[in-house]
């Protein structure tokens, strides 16, 4: 069976067994438990609040720590950042290193209270491990592993707040249905693109799960991590592979600084080559508000519309689901 075939029919089969897990008579809206007081929810990146919200609605209060623009490479938790760790009810953080200033501040909540490192409760497919051992934390880069994150969050909601057991697991399945449609978007479009087309160089190396879901070669200028630097000679190779490759456009990131971006540019230039920028990707946070990209859906939508426009291949729009839409 091709592999697009079975990850679809993989998804659909999770669908069903949310669906079936349902618990009868959970209570819809507003939470009931402990005086009407909703759940006070910490997450770390508006990556994983995105699901959170998508989860829990009106029965709790999701706080992101990390806003738009944030790097949570290097992210340094602040005071109050510290007292909005003590007042949560339920933390969840993404995990595999991605936080790394903030882990013990995260962990040291775990006799107070559940916290859920999400990407970590997805085995051993999403937990690529690059040169020097790191471990690759983009795990939202490939819808399909945002849809099993799902998984998770959904469990400790439902520990947390049983009487909402119903609501968390319809709402699970409506977002997962929505997340379905936007993976098999991307790869029709992906599939559309010319082979040779299919080349993402970045400022840093973040979509590896991107490139590995969807058969597009990446290259990062930067390591997984935004802490490390690009030597001259892995400047210099990509250099080589643009100009070589013919590749058109190069991306820079919103969290990331555009210094290296330009370097490569400039490289490309001095040998004769015009490589142009391709524009700009967000990778390690959601867009501002009220912007195009301030949803994971609408996050993602951006960057592959954004890849595939600039290596000259064509679209169609993504239809959303209206909330209450499932297969």
């Amino acid at each position: 069976m091709p592999s697009g075939i079975m990850k679809f029919t993989n998804t659909i089969v999770l669908i069903i067994l949310v669906l079936i897990s349902v618990s009868c008579g959970g209570n819809q809206g507003s939470r009931d438990a402990d005086g009407d007081q909703p759940i006070r929810i910490l997450v770390t990146t508006g990556m994983i609040g995105d699901i959170v919200k998508n989860l829990v609605r009106d029965r709790g209060e999701v706080t992101a720590l990390m806003g738009p623009g944030s790097d949570p490479h290097l992210y340094t938790p602040r005071r109050a950042d510290l007292a909005r760790l003590s007042q949560a009810d339920l933390i969840f953080y993404n995990g595999l290193e991605l936080e790394g200033k903030m882990v013990e501040a995260l962990k040291s909540q775990r006799s107070r209270v559940p916290v859920v490192a999400v990407a970590e409760e997805l085995g051993d497919g999403y937990e690529l491990i690059h040169g020097g051992g790191a471990y690759d934390p983009h795990v939202w880069m490939d819808v399909q592993g945002w849809i099993a994150a799902t998984g998770p969050i959904r469990e400790a909601l439902v520990a947390m707040d049983p009487e909402g057991a119903e609501f968390y697991t319809q709402n699970a399945a409506e977002y997962i249905y929505t997340l379905t449609r936007l993976d098999n978007y991307i790869r029709n479009i992906i599939n559309n693109l010319e082979q040779e087309r299919r080349v993402l160089v970045t400022a840093h190396d973040a979509f590896s799960y991107f490139g590995r879901a969807y058969e597009v070669e990446v290259h990062g200028i930067q390591g997984i991590s935004t802490e490390s630097e690009a030597g001259l000679r892995d400047i210099n190779r990509l250099v080589d592979m643009v100009v070589e490759q013919k590749i058109p456009a190069v991306f820079v990131e919103s969290t990331v600084s555009d210094r290296m971006v330009m370097t490569l540019v400039e490289g490309a230039g001095a040998r004769g080559y015009r490589l142009k920028l391709g524009g700009e990707l967000y990778s390690d946070s959601l867009g501002p508000s009220g912007s195009n990209a301030d949803t994971y859906v609408g996050m993602v939508l951006h960057n592959v519309q954004t890849f595939v426009s600039a290596m000259g291949g064509e679209y169609p729009p993504f239809q959303a689901v209206q909330t209450g839409s499932t297969p």
